[in-house]
């Protein structure tokens, strides 16, 4: 965190104005939210906090010892027929959902509440809908003591006008690149211009907060981590991926390679995705991404590439 809290002021009452007409995000739906109405996120003017607490299963310069203050979002401005976790993206929110309506003052006293168990940092997750109440609590939090790192973690679909209203506040973002195809887009993520939207935000991120950088303690301490799920059957959109980062953002970028992916939400409607995936498929986007040039790795990432190594010699 760069700013002052006059800064940080400033800037929440910028941020609020996008929600009058909301062009928060690229799809620019343009529903008055501060009174009350949804667009496609699902969202109204106040935050819903589905859960929080310290998170154990980030990549391991996030957790530290008492783990990742993670904060869970509902709502969500993409639409993935495959979504892990659709019970908070699309989840019909009212009162019987469990989610947690939060204002400012709630939402900064739960990143206090993280700080004080000792979290390496808070931990935004699903934010690209919720900026303006996310600066709003920042700036609470702040003047309280809040000092620990703030990291925004997204789909990738994000607006480069609303993330100039992140800089100097977020010091490690954490997008997820999924798709390179437009048609992969359309299709499965409900967003055509994906490709070209999550390009600019990326180079942006990157542009604000740098390569990653992790202390002596071993903790993530600012700069840009893009994660990438490998799909079953695409491969040509992972190995896009793996170039984009090496060619147009930078070959120092640290990389999640996940291979988690199973079945979920709406993918048994679609063959392609209604499976896991096929062996060797993990090995192949490693591969991609160091031939592309790209060389700073997730731990479990590092140790399959070894394994790898070892295997093919």
């Amino acid at each position: 965190m760069k700013l002052s809290i006059r800064q940080l002021a400033a800037r929440s009452m910028e941020s609020w104005k996008l929600l009058e007409n909301c062009l928060l995000c690229p799809r620019k739906c343009g529903v008055n939210r501060m009174s009350g109405y949804i667009g496609f996120c699902g969202v109204g003017q106040e935050a819903q906090v589905c859960s929080h607490g310290p998170h154990f299963g980030e990549e391991s310069p996030l957790v530290g010892k008492n783990g990742s203050g993670a904060i869970f979002f509902c709502g969500c401005n993409l639409g993935c027929v495959f979504c892990q976790n659709h019970e908070i993206s699309r989840l019909d929110i009212s009162p019987e959902s469990g989610a947690e309506a939060v204002d400012g003052n709630g939402l900064a006293g739960i990143m206090l509440d993280l700080q004080t168990k000792g979290c390496a940092n808070i931990n935004l997750v699903t934010p690209s809908h919720l900026i303006p109440q996310i600066i709003a609590a920042l700036q609470i939090a702040v003047e309280q003591g809040l000092d620990i790192p703030i990291v925004y973690n997204s789909g990738g679909y994000d607006s480069v006008d609303s993330l100039l209203l992140l800089d100097g506040i977020v010091d490690i973002y954490m997008p997820d690149c999924k798709f390179i195809s437009a048609d992969h887009a359309k299709q499965y993520l409900n967003a055509a211009d994906y490709p070209e939207v999550m390009s600019r935000a990326v180079a942006e991120m990157h542009r604000q907060v740098g390569d990653f950088v992790i202390d002596d303690n071993g903790l993530a301490r600012s700069g840009l981590l893009v994660r990438h799920l490998i799909m079953p059957g695409f491969l040509k959109d992972s190995r896009g991926i793996m170039r984009f980062i090496a060619e147009k953002i930078s070959k120092d970028t640290f990389v999640n390679i996940m291979d988690q992916y199973h079945p979920c939400y709406r993918a048994m409607e679609y063959p392609e995705l209604n499976r896991t995936l096929p062996a060797g498929g993990y090995e192949q986007v490693m591969r991609a991404a160091r031939e592309a040039g790209l060389h700073r790795f997730n731990e479990i990432d590092i140790e399959k590439l070894m394994a790898m190594i070892m295997g093919s010699g």
